[in-house]
């Protein structure tokens, strides 16, 4: 690989896993069946995100790369190309780990460089995934978060959230928090064949329900919809009707999108599942990595209808706790208007 070479004493190639970094463990284990780590010391921890991605914030903190969650649709598949890494089963299981994000993040939160500018997590890969169960490298960066009274703000699919809900509360008595969960729907055949390591959308609102009576208020970000298999009005009001059970404060519909990497794992994983459907999909993203513009307002018109109907309505003005949406460096956002306050 492009990092073999990366040694503790000497140099290599520059800017790996999101900066200059020295490999310092690669190994697997048993409680992690089929999972490699590669544990890093990273030279720098918080990104800047590139001026023509048009995100809504401009810095993120990433503890780890690839993702044990193993959607078979996420957009950042193609990331580990830029490590020589497989795209496809290689995101899913070769898991890099920087290990020292915490006191490296303390370190430049420090700096006199640094204004207390906002930092977004959990935008490129989960930072709850399964290794952070390992690793729990989250309480030290939300301690360092809180300890400077910098705003933050984290989206997950994982229910490990919860472990640092005291955490999370303590940061947002002294800074704004914001918490967001991933939930596209609840159909559990659907989950277990797009989203196989991540936990049941029933126990990702059960998160959400969790974080809300214990004050820490908590959107969700309903992606993604999935063209054909999770986009009729049944299955969009089923899952916003669980969202406004669950509690959450916000809901923004996803469309699915596939850009390379992303997009040829998916395309092999519905061949495989739902053959019939390859023909439909090679249509709608003819375009490029986005649904057409008109079924992207057709999604967010119904769930917003939803929405209203269950009472869900947009984050309160001025409030301290809002979903972020995960780094999209292309293409055009959301089509319609968003049901929720961005950053």
């Amino acid at each position: 690989m492009r990092w073999d070479d990366l040694t503790a004493t000497g140099g290599g190639p520059a800017a790996l896993f999101g900066a200059d970094a020295v490999v310092t463990r690669t190994f697997d284990t048993p409680e992690f069946r089929g999972i490699t780590f590669h544990e890093v010391r990273a030279r720098s921890i918080v990104n800047r995100v590139p001026g023509a991605s048009r995100m809504p914030f401009e810095w993120t903190v990433n503890p780890y790369r690839g993702c044990s969650h193993a959607c078979v649709y996420c957009f950042a598949r193609n990331t580990h190309s830029y490590l020589d890494l497989d795209t496809g089963l290689g995101f899913d299981s070769q898991i890099v780990v920087k290990t020292n994000a915490p006191e490296l993040l303390r370190r430049e939160l420090g700096s006199r460089r640094w204004t207390g500018a906002h930092i977004a997590m959990g935008t490129n890969v989960d930072c709850y995934q399964r290794a952070e169960g390992r690793y729990r490298l989250m309480p030290g960066i939300i301690e360092a978060l809180r300890d400077h009274a910098n705003p933050f703000s984290i989206l997950t699919k994982g229910t490990l959230i919860l472990r640092d809900l005291e955490l999370l509360r303590q940061a947002a008595e002294v800074t704004e928090v914001g918490v967001s969960v991933s939930v596209g729907f609840t159909d559990t055949a659907l989950w277990r064949t797009v989203e196989p390591g991540t936990p049941s959308p029933a126990r990702r609102l059960d998160a959400v329900r969790t974080l809300a009576e214990h004050g820490i208020g908590c959107g969700v970000l309903m992606a993604p919809v999935i063209p054909f298999l999770g986009d009729s009005p049944e299955q969009l009001r089923a899952t916003v009707r669980a969202i406004a059970e669950a509690g959450a404060t916000s809901v923004t519909p996803l469309v699915l999108h596939l850009r390379p990497g992303a997009r040829e794992w998916f395309t092999a994983w519905l061949a495989a599942h739902h053959p019939r459907l390859v023909e439909r999909y090679e249509r709608m993203y003819a375009g490029g990595a986005y649904a057409p513009t008109w079924y992207q307002r057709r999604i967010t018109r119904q769930v917003h209808g939803f929405a209203d109907e269950f009472g869900i309505g947009p984050s309160s003005p001025g409030t301290h706790r809002r979903p972020v949406l995960p780094e999209r460096p292309d293409g055009p956002r959301p089509a319609g208007p968003v049901q929720l306050s961005l950053l």
